[in-house]
């Protein structure tokens, strides 16, 4: 496989404030990468370092296998870039908005960018200053994907996006991965990370904690369990199981938390009349909190 971004030990830091540290990454030819954490974790310093609008304290990062540093101009134009903070010209219309970053690229498919413009629902005739946040970000949504960039580097796409529209994103993410493009896509949304991305890298604190395909990363959180016996069941038989935590007793009915594997729980509910047995699959965002703790009780949901 061929890597369209990779880093060693990329560090930026400002003075005594925390950047990022020490970050290995590689994203592949062909994928859709998430890149999550909570706001201020370093995901917005880490696009912009791999962009070159910033250099690095320390450390490499490489796109297409040139160096950041070496030569940005190369690299941005195979690139389609979405800042976290959209802001333009605010008397040109969105659509004159469009047309100018088009022009810029040298001229882009008329018939792909009004595809882009009907499907997103966008006026492209109000000046941009008129636009609502979620419309501006449609505006940016065109601009990084009408040239059909070969990389797509976008930072929390989906902000003040209603749901439909980010249906619409979600789809336009599977087509640039079916047509082979890169995508990387940092966010603190753990649904959507769900479902485009193919792996998913976690940052807290500036530093990389964990790295993986999504299915992997769910399995690091724990599962909902809940059993109903025929009658009274001790709990403790239950609450002293490896990975066993939270059991809790309700009639005949015991629920708990279970870590790891369910063989234990399995076994011991063979034990007595089982009438029914419910575990449910942790999703991503349940993946998130049990790897970041309470740290992310502090992120605003979006």
């Amino acid at each position: 496989m061929t890597a369209v971004i990779e880093t060693d030990r990329l560090t930026k830091g400002y003075g005594s404030r925390r950047g990022i540290i020490d970050l290995d990454l590689r994203v592949e030819e062909g994928e859709t990468f998430g890149f999550l954490g909570p706001n201020g974790a370093g995901k917005t310093t880490t696009i912009r370092t791999l962009l070159g609008h910033i250099r690095p304290t320390s450390g490499r990062a490489r796109l297409f296998g040139v160096d950041v540093t070496a030569d940005p101009v190369a690299i941005h134009r195979r690139v389609g870039y979405l800042p976290g903070e959209f802001t333009l010209y605010d008397r040109l219309t969105g659509g004159q908005t469009i047309e100018y970053f088009g022009n810029l690229r040298g001229g882009v498919d008329p018939a792909y960018r009004k595809s882009l413009i009907e499907r997103l629902d966008i006026d492209p005739s109000r000046r941009f200053k008129e636009y609502s946040k979620g419309n501006k970000q449609k505006i940016g949504l065109v601009i990084a994907f009408q040239h059909r960039p070969e990389l797509l580097i976008l930072d929390e796409p989906t902000s003040g996006l209603d749901p439909l529209v980010q249906q619409t994103f979600h789809a336009l993410v599977r087509e640039a991965r079916d047509e082979g493009r890169t995508v990387f896509l940092s966010s603190h949304i753990l649904s959507e990370v769900e479902a485009v991305c193919d792996r998913v890298a976690i940052i807290r604190d500036g530093r990389l904690v964990r790295t993986g395909r999504v299915d992997t990363l769910r399995d690091l959180a724990h599962h909902q369990v809940e059993l109903r016996f025929a009658t009274d069941v001790p709990a403790a038989e239950f609450a002293n199981l490896p990975g066993v935590s939270e059991v809790t007793v309700e009639d005949h009915t015991l629920r708990m938390r279970v870590t790891g594997p369910m063989t234990p729980v399995v076994r011991a509910a063979a034990h007595h009349e089982l009438l029914d047995f419910v575990s449910r699959e942790p999703s991503l965002e349940e993946t998130f909190l049990a790897q970041y703790g309470t740290a992310t009780t502090e992120m605003s949901p979006r």
